[in-house]
């Protein structure tokens, strides 16, 4: 059927489609068929419903978008440029998927303003969407008087099928649901296509009837493609329902206008082709050339920088009214917001001295928490079900439940993807500092979550317990081995592993001004001594000598975590011998990375080449502080089921076997 005459709406709606389509063509690359498709429930949700401001798209109490389904970034960068966004211009869509342009192949939020998360992986955005709305219910139920809302937005999300299919989404929408997320609203763009073919292949349960069980408000909206009316009804009905999240599941055809290639798995992830694209203008009756947008259409768009103008100019109003009224809360929210941390936070930090009791590392996490959380009121988070053994509870602070949303403590349950995904969502909100809490071995359920910390600059904590085989009768499965490697070799991540209560304190101090990226702690299941001339100062250079003979040294041992203990009681006897020996503590090689090349000098001087590092971990990786002649003890086999310090002795840890690998050294 060839369109002849156009509404406006139905122009707005093709004009998105169009440059979609246009972008994907130039680029010959990318996924035309979601923008297609979902254009119409896109365009009622950025047209009638949300509020934003394109001229300053970081206004705290704008509705937030996440688009789960990244694959479909035109979509978003079509919207962003038609309702004003500075950064988006016409030339940056005919820039899509290149070089250093805002307009990468999914979502990038530190790429392009207007963009709230960065999502391709699927599932993570709606993981990411759940832990905005969280944060906005936390903040809203402390800080939000009666008579003031300062903190009163939406999160709004548009799934695929493929991030209904993917196991993390299951995880995170359960939690929401039990949660009682009213403001989260997901649109699922339920086209019945995934990449390889039809989703009935794959995919045949009922969605609904999922989501309804998670405790979701569900609705359902059979034609996507031109029922502009029903998809306002459904989002002012899920408007409507504060007390649980909301799911309008949408039919919509994939590829939409497209003769030959809509409805297939053919318009999902690749150009359509000049031919197709001639046909579907044909077919869509669009006379415009590539990336031309008609003047109505862009006229009628670029309304949105008025309105948004407006909302924001009527809610500084509001915050003017609540500073005046409420000016405590308010200085407190203001400085949140701004993502300044309190001055003088970091004199909280515990600090512990050798005549205290050794302890495990967790424990020392569990006080440092605690301390922390009574000065730094934005600090939230949680443990996925072991906040026992991980230490992680904020104990004056109350669990965060439906209709309890003001309180601190996160219970993510047996979810780790979903609780990464989550806190990476809180932190993009803004306005808090979320933590997570695990074993370090579960830090394989959550490496795409962790991944994408990095790539969003996200400044989340991991709290990572029972750090080595050390943790013991557990066994194999429990005890990591490769993941202390695996971790240090994603980039940004802060990986540190304190050797005591000093440096753990260091380790929080380090976490907590890492706003910019994320950061995670190792921490040991087993009590360590708390050694002298450890630093919480020390930490924040990710290495430095704690122990040292007079001169020139002839040997430096290299120890993390647990472990430099035994390099300083090694080091005691080899220097009852004669030898001259440096003992370093290394909590974190990033860090130690970005120092300058005097300190890192002074530290490892280049003369000294015999070198034994100590990590209950695999040794993968300790060459770039080794060189040709060093050592490292470690484990580069899978643990036991044994008691910890059998387990430790069995392979390896122990003074004897450190001393008799640095003897081998000095021959």
């Amino acid at each position: 059927m060839v369109a002849t005459t156009q509404s406006l709406d139905e122009l707005c709606i093709n004009s998105i489609r169009f440059l979609a389509i246009d972008a994907v063509e130039k680029a010959q690359s990318g996924h035309p068929g979601l923008p297609m498709g979902a254009a119409p429930m896109a365009f009622v949700l950025w047209d009638r419903f949300m509020r934003y401001n394109p001229k300053n798209p970081a206004w705290f109490n704008r509705d937030r978008f996440v688009l789960s389904g990244g694959h479909g970034s035109m979509l978003q960068y079509a919207l962003l440029y038609l309702t004003g966004y500075d950064g988006m211009t016409l030339d940056e869509l005919k820039q899509f998927r290149q070089w250093e342009s805002k307009t990468p192949g999914h979502p990038e939020n530190f790429m392009t303003e207007g963009v709230e998360v960065t999502t391709g992986p699927l599932g993570q955005g709606i993981g990411n969407a759940v832990g905005i709305a969280m944060a906005e219910a936390h903040l809203a139920a402390r800080y939000n008087q009666p008579d003031c809302p300062v903190i009163d937005h939406y999160t709004y999300a548009l799934m695929s099928d493929g991030d209904v299919m993917e196991g993390i989404s299951s995880e995170a929408c359960s939690i929401a649901g039990h949660q009682g997320l009213g403001k989260l609203i997901a649109l699922y763009d339920d086209n019945l296509i995934s990449l390889d073919t039809k989703t009935d292949v794959t995919f045949t349960e009922d969605v609904t009837k999922r989501y309804e069980a998670y405790g979701w408000h569900v609705q359902f909206i059979e034609n996507g493609n031109s029922d502009l009316d029903a998809i306002h009804r459904a989002i002012e009905n899920a408007r409507n329902v504060t007390d649980r999240p909301s799911l309008i599941r949408v039919r919509t055809t994939i590829g939409y206008g497209a003769p030959n290639k809509s409805n297939s798995s053919t318009a999902h992830g690749a150009p359509l082709g000049s031919d197709e694209v001639e046909a579907t203008r044909k077919n869509l009756g669009w006379e415009y050339e590539p990336f031309q947008v008609p003047e109505d259409s862009l006229n009628h768009f670029r309304q949105a920088i008025q309105r948004g103008k407006d909302w924001e100019a009527e809610w500084n109003q509001r915050w003017e009214t609540y500073k005046s009224k409420y000016p405590q809360q308010a200085a407190e929210l203001e400085r949140m917001m701004s993502n300044k941390l309190p001055e003088g936070w970091d004199k909280s930090l515990p600090t512990y001295s050798p005549d205290d009791k050794p302890a495990a590392t967790r424990n020392q996490s569990g006080e440092v928490l605690n301390a922390i959380a009574e000065v730094i009121p934005e600090l939230f988070g949680g443990s996925a079900d072991l906040s026992g053994s991980n230490k992680s509870i904020l104990s004056s602070y109350g669990d965060f439940q439906k209709g309890e949303h003001h309180n601190r403590n996160l219970w993510f349950g047996v979810r780790e993807h979903a609780m990464g995904a989550i806190c990476n969502g809180i932190a993009a909100h803004g306005g808090l500092i979320p933590y997570s809490a695990t074993f370090l071995t579960f830090t394989d359920y959550m490496r795409a979550a962790i991944r994408l910390s990095n790539l969003s600059r996200a400044g989340v904590i991991y709290v990572m317990t029972h750090d080595s085989v050390a943790l013991g009768e557990d066994g194999p499965t429990h005890q990591p081995i490769e993941h202390l490697a695996s971790l240090r070799a994603m980039p940004e991540l802060q990986v540190i592993r304190p050797a005591d209560g000093n440096e753990t304190s260091g380790a929080y101090k380090a976490a907590i001004n890492q706003r910019r990226g994320p950061t995670l702690l190792s921490l040991s299941r087993q009590k360590v001594p708390n050694l002298a001339n450890t630093s919480i100062e020390g930490v924040t250079k990710g290495g430095y000598t704690i122990s040292d003979s007079d001169g020139t040294p002839e040997i430096i041992l290299i120890g993390t975590g647990a472990e430099v203990q035994l390099c300083v009681k090694a080091a005691e006897q080899l220097r009852n011998e004669g030898k001259k020996v440096r003992v370093v503590s290394m909590p974190c090689w990033e860090l130690f990375d970005k120092q300058d090349e005097s300190y890192r000098e002074s530290v490892l001087p280049q003369a000294v080449t015999k070198r034994v590092s100590v990590e209950a971990a695999t040794t993968f990786g300790w060459c770039r502080y080794l060189g040709n002649e060093g050592i490292a003890v470690g484990i580069d086999r899978f643990g036991a089921s044994a008691p910890g310090d059998e387990c430790l002795e069995k392979l390896g840890f122990t003074v004897d076997n450190v001393v008799a690998q640095a003897k081998k050294l000095l021959g």
